[in-house]
């Protein structure tokens, strides 16, 4: 290699290790500054160098975000279900084998059965979510499989959300909506559609992460009497800063007007919520769910809803999702239903994608990846 070309190449190379670096090194939408140019060829030595072999990638659809996708197919090959909705289970255990990842959602089941059929070549599965519930994590670790996922991104968006899902719900926004559309709008009348108001209720949260705590963040405008909160773990200090009050698990329920379930789902949460919890509600509390569809007991919570132990319910969550259109929860006016919106907004949809993608990159590199279970 002469001389001038030998030079041309490196400054290319160069701009191209700065590039990924702030690709996959930024984390929350902030960039890392770039490295100091004498050590980019020890960085891409470290990191960034090319693979010997392009690792192999699989990709359950087609319709993630684009920034991922591209940043996978710069070091490694695709091969993906080339559809905009979830790859059949049969067709993701015919096309797993072999591969060295797998980018995933919370629509594939990642189990004992599909991890034999990939084979041992599989070193990462990053899924674009911050819940991890699809994937056996315990049958992951014990074949030295690391699991990425996508964190913290998400909890503006799903806060947000959890907000308005409860505003429409509490002003009975979408039954009001349809009357306008239906012609049950004849005049203005002083108690027609008339919904319940955040100011001087008692706001319960069941769950006090990250979400949790932005969604009561986000509440103390609307000047609730009380926002408090159930959690697993002691959370005083977070408590006090945030003017919120931790209580039990009972008094939660039996106080609340508005309940919002931002939990994980997990042995311990799953199907919580059902007729003995809401028999202990107010019979004109407002259930709010942006978690996931099972921490939930759907057929207790129509028959609750039926009967009128609780007022009303939003749910950006449901089991099964989608929700078959022959389900109860769609004849109930009281219900406000939405299909798992929660981080659906671009900006976040595309940061989850490039953060899954550089899992798996720092995966498959054995390197520290940008958010791993």
């Amino acid at each position: 290699m002469n001389p001038a070309f030998r030079r041309q190449f490196s400054a290319v190379l160069s701009i191209a290790v700065q590039r990924r670096a702030l690709l996959c090194g930024r984390s929350n939408g902030l960039e890392q500054p770039p490295a100091p140019a004498s050590s980019l060829l020890v960085l891409q030595r470290r990191r960034y160098c090319c693979f010997e072999m392009k690792p192999k990638v699989y990709v359950t659809r087609n319709d993630y975000a684009r920034i991922g996708l591209d940043l996978l197919k710069e070091e490694c090959d695709i091969s993906l279900w080339d559809e905009a909705y979830p790859v059949p289970r049969d067709e993701f255990l015919k096309n797993v084998a072999g591969k060295d990842a797998i980018y995933c959602s919370l629509n594939d089941r990642i189990d004992k059965e599909l991890l034999d059929q990939a084979g041992p070549n599989l070193k990462v599965i990053s899924t674009i979510s911050v819940g991890y519930d699809h994937i056996d994590v315990k049958e992951c670790k014990q074949r030295g499989i690391r699991v990425g996922y996508t964190p913290d991104v998400l909890t503006d968006a799903t806060a947000e959300l959890t907000v308005a899902l409860l505003l429409a719900t509490a002003r009975r926004m979408f039954e009001a909506n349809k009357q306008v559309h239906t012609g049950g709008w004849k005049s203005w009348s002083p108690m027609w559609m008339c919904g319940k108001s955040i100011k001087n209720s008692i706001v319960g949260i069941f769950g006090f992460g990250r979400i949790g705590q932005e969604v009561a963040k986000r509440l103390a405008p609307f000047k609730p009497a009380q926002i408090q909160f159930t959690s697993r773990t002691d959370k005083f200090l977070t408590a006090e800063d945030l003017g919120v009050t931790q209580v039990p698990f009972d008094e939660l329920i039996e106080t609340s007007d508005f309940l919002i379930i931002a939990c994980s789902y997990n042995v311990e949460t799953a199907n919580l919520f059902n007729d003995a919890v809401f028999s202990r509600m107010k019979p004109s509390a407002i259930l709010v769910n942006t978690s996931r569809g099972g921490v939930v007991e759907q057929h207790d919570l129509i028959h609750a809803l039926r009967a009128g132990k609780i007022q009303a319910a939003g749910l950006d969550v449901t089991t099964p999702e989608p929700l078959p259109l022959d389900n109860p929860l769609l004849t109930l006016p009281n219900v406000v239903l939405l299909p798992h919106i929660g981080s659906a907004d671009i900006e976040t949809r595309i940061e989850m994608s490039r953060i899954t993608a550089c899992n798996i990159l720092a995966g498959l590199k054995g390197v520290k990846m940008m958010s791993e279970v």
